[in-house]
C-alpha cells in the first residue's frame, strides 16, 4: 500500500549520500573572532500506520565509515562498511520506505538576558576547548541539551551544511562561526529525551512534507529600529529610531507532529492571578468574557512555532538539496514594514535580486548537464565573464574581503574563498548565496527613503508657509 511519501523518502536518501560523499569545507575564524558553535540537524522516519514495524529495528552496531572529516564521538565500534552501504541496509526497510521523514527542533527557555527567548532553534551551542572538532560540539550538545544520543548505536553521522560567520545587525562585527552537521536517526520509536530545564522549554518533531509545504510559509515580524540604532549616534540614530518600525522576515508555521515539553520549568503549570480574580472587577470580567481570563497564560497553548532567521537559514540549506528544489522560491527577501521604505528596497534591489536569481538558474542549469551537485561555475569562468559578485574582491594583499551575514543572523559566509564560495552555491546552499551583498543595499535604501521623507515633509512645510504668508 503506497503512503505518498516513496518518492520523498528516495529523494531523501540521495540527499544524505550526496552530503556524505561532499563535504562542505570548514570556515576558518575571522580574525579576533576565536568563537565557534555547532547545531545538529536530526532527522528521523516515522511509520506510517499500514507499514508499522513488528519489531523495534536498528542497524548492527558497524563503524561509520571515513570521510576525510576528523572523527567524532558519534563514530566508534569495530566493523567497517561504506556509508553507503549503510544507507542502502537501512532505507530497503519496509518502515523506511513508507515512512515519512521528519526533523528536531527546540523551543529556546526563557532566560533573563536573553533576546532569543523562545525562538525555535536546533540543538546546539558553542564549542568547548575540550571538544575535539565542530563535530563533537553538535553530538555533545545535542546530548546536553534533548537526551538523544546521536552516536553510531543510534545515529548515523551523515554529513555538514555550509558553515557561516554568523554578526551583529548590520553584518559588520563579526560574532562566532556556525557549523550544521546533519544525523538520522536508525530506530522507529522516538527517542527518549531528556530536556535541559535552562536551556530548552520544549521539542517538536516536524515532517519535512510541512516544511516544503507553500501553504505554511508566512512572516516573523521583529523589532528591530532600536538594535539598529544602538551602533549609530546623534541625529542619526533618532532617525533610525524613528523610521524602522518592524522588520518582516521569511517564516515557516511549523506544525509538529509530536512534542515534549520541559515540565520542570518554573511557569509550566500557571498559577492564576488569585488577587485580581478576587477582585469585583475580575469577577465581572469571568462572568463576561469566561472563566479563562483568570488564567491568561493558558491561552497560550499551544505555542505559535515560527521558524526564522538564522535557523531557517540552515534548514533552508537543507531543503534546497531535495526535489522540487523550490526552497528559494519559497523564501523571500528581509524588507520593513513602512511602505515607503519596503518601496524603496523593492526599487532599489531589483537589479540585485534578477541577477541573483539568473545566477542561481544557470547554476542549477549546469548542474543537470554534467549530471552532479556539485560541479559548478569555476573561477575562472567567472573572472572571464566579468561576474564576480558583490563583496566578493580581493584587496592589496591578495587576501579575499569578508562578505556579510547581515540582520538577524541570515546570510553569507565570511572569510571565504572564491572557490568554496562557488561550490557553496553549486550544492544549494540557497539562502546563503541570495543574501550575499543585500544588506548593503537596506543600508542604502534606508538612507534614501529617509531622504525622501525629509523631502516631502520639507516641501508640505514650504508650501503651509507660502499659504501662510499669502493669508496675511
Amino acid at each position: 500500500m503506497e503512503t505518498g511519501t516513496e518518492s520523498l523518502i528516495s529523494h531523501l536518501k540521495s540527499v544524505l549520500l550526496e552530503l556524505n560523499a561532499n563535504p562542505y569545507p570548514e570556515v576558518p575564524c575571522p580574525p579576533n573572532t576565536p568563537r565557534r558553535a555547532s547545531v545538529a540537524i536530526i532527522l528521523r522516519i516515522q511509520p506510517n500506520y499500514s507499514h508499522w514495524p513488528a519489531i523495534s529495528s536498528a542497524l548492527p552496531p558497524i563503524q561509520h565509515p571515513s570521510t576525510g572529516r576528523r572523527k567524532s564521538s558519534s563514530a566508534s565500534s569495530t566493523h567497517k562498511l561504506s556509508f553507503q552501504s549503510i544507507l542502502d541496509a537501512f532505507f530497503s526497510q519496509d518502515w523506511v520506505r513508507h515512512g515519512d521523514p521528519e526533523m528536531l527542533f527546540i523551543k529556546r527557555a526563557t532566560r533573563e538576558g536573553d533576546k532569543w527567548n523562545g525562538h525555535v532553534a536546533l540543538p546546539g551551542g558553542k564549542r568547548d576547548p575540550e571538544d575535539a572538532d565542530d563535530e563533537v560540539t553538535a553530538v555533545r550538545e545535542a546530548m546536553e541539551e534533548v537526551g538523544i544520543d546521536l552516536s553510531y548505536a543510534h545515529a548515523l553521522a551523515v554529513g555538514n551544511l555550509p558553515q557561516r560567520v554568523v554578526t551583529t545587525s548590520w553584518g559588520k562585527v563579526p560574532l562566532m562561526v556556525l557549523c550544521p552537521y546533519v544525523y538520522l536517526l536508525t530506530s522507529p520509536e522516538y527517542p527518549a529525551q531528556r530536556l535541559q530545564p535552562t536551556e530548552v522549554a520544549s521539542t517538536h518533531w516536524v515532517s519535512l512534507r510541512a516544511l516544503m509545504s507553500p501553504a505554511l510559509r508566512t512572516y516573523e515580524y521583529a523589532d528591530v529600529s532600536n538594535r539598529l540604532a544602538k551602533s549609530e549616534l546623534g541625529i542619526k540614530r533618532w532617525f533610525l529610531q524613528t523610521m524602522l518600525s518592524q522588520m518582516m522576515f521569511a517564516a515557516i508555521r511549523l506544525v509538529p507532529s509530536a512534542s515534549t515539553y520541559c515540565s520542570s520549568i518554573p511557569g509550566f503549570i500557571p498559577a492564576p492571578d488569585s488577587a485580581h480574580h478576587n477582585t469585583a472587577f475580575g469577577k465581572l470580567k469571568e462572568v463576561l468574557l469566561g472563566p479563562e481570563t483568570a488564567y491568561p497564560t493558558a491561552r497560550q497553548r499551544p505555542p505559535l512555532l515560527l521558524l526564522w532567521g538564522l535557523t531557517l537559514g540552515v534548514v533552508s540549506d537543507f531543503l534546497e538539496h531535495i526535489p522540487p528544489h523550490n526552497a528559494l522560491e519559497l523564501w523571500t527577501y528581509p524588507t520593513f514594514t513602512n511602505w515607503d521604505v519596503r518601496f524603496t528596497m523593492w526599487a532599489m534591489s531589483y537589479r540585485f535580486r534578477k541577477r541573483k536569481a539568473a545566477e542561481m538558474s544557470s547554476t542549477e542549469v549546469r548542474n543537470r548537464t554534467v549530471g552532479t551537485a556539485h560541479d559548478g561555475p569555476t573561477v575562472d569562468d567567472d573572472v572571464s565573464r566579468g561576474n564576480l559578485p558583490e563583496q566578493v574582491s580581493d584587496d592589496a594583499t591578495g587576501q579575499e574581503k569578508p562578505g556579510e551575514v547581515g540582520i538577524a543572523g541570515l546570510g553569507v559566509g565570511r572569510d571565504w574563498g572564491r572557490r568554496g564560495r562557488d561550490k557553496m552555491i553549486a550544492r544549494g546552499a540557497a539562502v546563503n548565496s541570495m543574501l550575499e551583498g543585500y544588506y548593503p543595499i537596506v543600508r542604502r535604501a534606508v538612507a534614501v527613503a529617509l531622504i525622501g521623507r525629509l523631502s516631502l515633509v520639507s516641501l508640505v512645510l514650504a508650501y503651509l508657509w507660502k499659504r501662510y504668508r499669502r493669508n496675511t
